[in-house]
């Protein structure tokens, strides 16, 4: 795991000093990412920064950038290619010879080969930078998935990329201009999604994607998707088998490591059949670890110890007690943009506990966008069902008003009342982004002002979720919500906060439910099996009876949550009334102060209704105090 960065040279900026200035700067701007070693490439064309966090071939040969050795190519990249080893034999048989034992040495031999057809041969994590010096075009490419990273500035004549959005400004020619859309997308999403950024002229390479560009025309292209329309057609008990193999080689790929590996532990069906799986592939105790809380309702630690003495692991816990305000400013400015989800301090924690034990870790995120794990999947398939039922013309012009009357009781059956009636009276893509909103329309409107209520007033969020939605090659709703999510949620926000809390602490984290052949296989799978009846991930947990226990497979899920609301009520409340409720915050630029003090007023008596509005501002605030106060 490491980070890079670089920028196409031109006439009109300074000389090669300034230049290797900037490179260092840039790299020193991700040194977290790969505190091992740094290392610079610069010629007429371009530079080139890479920060190295070792993982295979320890040596100084391992060293990046690296160049061809043809001398044609230099490459620099983050992330690890699982199959290396199977593309080194195929390469050698060949006639490619290689000088080190490196996967970064494989994936230049391959684009040598194959240009960027090579990506469709690579089972990995991975965000790569390939210069040509004989056609001076960079070639930049970003896994199926979008695990790893990769932005790119692009205006004016100049070009500039990196790992990270703080590896860009470095760069003097590059320009922060605010992106009033993309701050909109935040409050209501959590996170910015992709291609966007918070600033006009930087943009995330979308995964699945590769660009190519010499600094004066630029192409992109999608070269991978995931596709619903082709329904397996085995019996129940050859898709268990086939699921649970898949599986089964996607951890032993994802073990391969030349430093200390182990794995985050919840105790969910998803870590426990990843840590089951692992205990099988290696004689040595699995290290595990574990985050829990000082909160009974938020706790599963004793979930995850069950799991670890089942495969006897080496077991480690923490728990988040007091500790959250101290370490809330330091560990949120590892988010270059305004990030929300509330997630990301556990993950930062289990991700500093694991690293004073592994430099690896492997974890069992997309278990729930795959099968369909997430609560929210059956809410909407019972909406769904419901708004079946009705009549559109009924839907739609007496619901919304039964859906106003309800909200003017103020009771948590009314509310439920008034949600429900509301996303009933809606189309199911649009239904699906307001049930899973983090930032209700009315209160967005009461509160939005100034310049950001105007550039925003005939922009709506909701049309990210409505094209991705009705782009799924499939008519039915699970798959297309499913599919929705692997495009915005899992991209956008869980690996942003994997990425960002594990790389923060210099730790590499690999997620075999993400292998691509797991993806496109889970897709292949009816709807049915992934959500049978109220059993969410049904096909999973029937896969992962023989070696998980009863209770572990199917006790409620409670997920990665926090205690959000006792939280701002108590630990984090002088942050937000020295930060968010100061009188030359951020926020009170974009909102209205009187209205953000009336919810924090309203959630100090115990109403928790406002808890996540009051969040996403707390968040944006804190981004603003350390990107945007000069």
């Amino acid at each position: 795991m490491c980070g890079l960065a670089g920028f196409l040279r031109t006439t009109s900026t300074p000389g090669r000093e300034a230049h290797q200035r900037w490179l260092e700067n840039m790299g020193q701007a991700i040194i977290h990412r790969g505190p091992d070693a740094g290392s610079t490439w610069l010629d007429d064309s371009i530079g080139l920064v890479h920060r190295r966090l070792s993982i295979l071939d320890l040596s100084d040969a391992g060293t990046q950038p690296m160049v061809s050795a043809s001398e044609r190519y230099v490459i620099a990249y983050n992330g690890e290619i699982y199959n290396f080893q199977q593309l080194r034999d195929e390469l050698i048989s060949q006639g490619c010879s290689f000088r080190t034992r490196t996967d970064t040495e494989v994936l230049l031999a391959l684009y040598e080969l194959y240009g960027p057809e090579c990506l469709h041969q690579l089972n990995g994590m991975f965000a790569l930078a390939i210069w040509d010096r004989t056609a001076k075009k960079l070639f930049l490419a970003r896994d199926r998935l979008g695990k790893k990273p990769l932005y790119f500035y692009e205006a004016d004549g100049q070009f500039a990329f990196a790992s990270e959005l703080k590896a860009l400004t470095p760069a003097p020619f590059v320009k922060t201009e605010l992106r009033y859309d993309a701050i909109k997308d935040f409050f209501f999403y959590q996170y910015v999604p992709d291609p966007k950024t918070i600033y006009k002229n930087v943009h995330k390479l979308a995964p699945g994607h590769w660009l190519m560009t010499d600094g004066t025309d630029t192409k992109q292209e999608q070269y991978w998707d995931v596709s619903f329309s082709a329904p397996v057609s085995a019996n129940l008990d050859e898709i268990q088998d086939n699921l649970y193999n898949l599986i089964d080689d996607a951890v032993r790929l994802r073990m391969i490591s030349d430093v200390p590996l182990g794995a985050f532990l919840s105790g969910g069906i998803d870590s426990s059949a990843v840590v089951g799986l692992m205990a099988g592939h290696t004689s040595k105790p699995v290290t595990t670890c574990a985050i829990g809380f000082d909160s009974k309702r938020f706790d599963e630690v004793h979930w995850a110890k069950k799991v670890a003495q089942q495969f006897k692991t080496d077991h480690h816990e923490f728990t988040v007690k007091d500790n959250v305000a101290d370490s809330l400013v330091d560990i949120a400015r590892y988010f270059d943009e305004p990030f929300a989800d509330p997630s990301f301090v556990p993950t930062y924690f289990v991700s500093q506990l694991a690293r004073q034990k592994v430099t690896v870790a492997l974890a069992g995120d997309g278990g729930d966008e795959n099968f369909a794990g997430y609560s929210k999947y059956y809410i909407d398939h019972v909406e769904n069902r419901l708004r079946g039922m009705f009549p559109a013309a009924l839907r739609h012009n007496l619901f919304p008003g039964l859906a106003r009357l309800a909200g003017m009781v103020n009771s948590g059956p009314s509310r439920k009342a008034r949600s429900l009636l509301g996303t009933l009276a809606l189309e199911p893509d649009e239904a699906f982004f307001v049930t899973n909103s983090f930032f209700r329309k009315d209160v967005w409107n009461d509160l939005a002002t100034g310049e950001l209520k105007r550039e925003t007033q005939g922009y709506d969020p909701a049309d990210i979720t409505r094209a991705h939605y009705n782009k799924a090659d499939t008519d039915d709703h699970l798959s297309r919500i499913l599919y929705t999510d692997i495009k915005t949620y899992l991209p956008g926000d869980i690996l942003v906060k994997v990425d960002r809390m594990s790389m923060a602490n210099s730790l590499e984290t690999r997620a075999p439910l993400l292998d691509y052949r797991v993806v496109e296989y889970a897709a292949q799978i009816p709807a049915a099996l992934k959500l049978h009846g109220k059993e969410k991930k049904y096909i999973l947990k029937k896969s992962f009876e023989r070696i998980l226990p009863q209770d572990i497979l199917y006790r409620k899920k409670m997920g990665f949550s926090v205690p959000l609301a006792q939280w701002l009520r108590h630990e984090l409340k002088p942050i937000v009334e020295n930060t968010l409720l100061a009188s030359n915050s951020g926020a009170s630029s974009f909102f209205e102060p009187s209205g953000i003090l009336k919810l924090w007023q309203s959630h100090l008596t115990g109403d928790d209704q406002y808890t996540q509005e009051l969040w996403s501002l707390l968040a944006f605030e804190l981004w603003w105090q350390q990107y945007q106060v000069s």
